[in-house]
């Protein structure tokens, strides 16, 4: 069982369910999946989508998928089915394991970090936050990176409301920043 998943049955569940008297277990919130995903652009070579494959299957130990756009766009010279992006969704075991590694090893090595911001919060008690650059996991190997890239994390909870998503978060340890 990884650490962060073990966190939440020992402490989180109990201490969400007194903070905020849930009657029954089953409103308790806690973590659905993370969601990374990041947009390469139309304009760069092929193997971008290939370089950014492989950075984030080193990431988060899971093969990503090549999303397509779904509209023609005619300014962004756009069609439907190209390549855009590239997307991982992480669950179970593997979603505590990345955010234990996120948590714990890359927000340290953001430069200037000083927590990640609160206004990421989505009314629906979702999360989102942008990384600006995939450097900052140790998984990646800096002398095989040849573009700079950043990407979206989208924290999907089971919680009703944004406080007690951010109650959640907080209670594993994500870092936000402290006015």
């Amino acid at each position: 069982m990884p650490d962060m998943k073990k966190r939440y049955t020992d402490n989180v569940a109990s201490a969400l369910k007194e903070k905020f008297n849930f009657k029954n277990v089953m409103q308790i919130p806690k973590l659905e999946k993370i969601v990374l995903s990041t947009g390469i652009g139309t304009g760069e070579e092929r193997d971008a989508f290939t370089e950014a494959k492989s950075q984030m299957a080193l990431i988060t130990g899971q093969q990503p998928v090549i999303t397509k756009s779904k509209k023609n766009v005619a300014n962004f010279k756009l069609r439907v089915g190209q390549n855009v992006g590239v997307m991982v969704t992480l669950r179970g075991a593997k979603m505590y394991d990345f955010l234990d590694r996120f948590v714990h090893n890359a927000t340290p090595n953001i430069r200037d970090f000083r927590g990640l911001p609160k206004k990421g919060f989505d009314k629906s008690g979702n999360y989102n936050v942008g990384i600006e650059d995939v450097s900052v996991f140790t998984e990646v190997d800096l002398d095989n990176l040849k573009r700079q890239f950043g990407f979206n994390l989208t924290f999907v909870t089971s919680a009703n409301t944004d406080e007690e998503a951010f109650e959640l978060l907080k209670l594993l340890e994500v870092p936000f920043e402290t006015e």
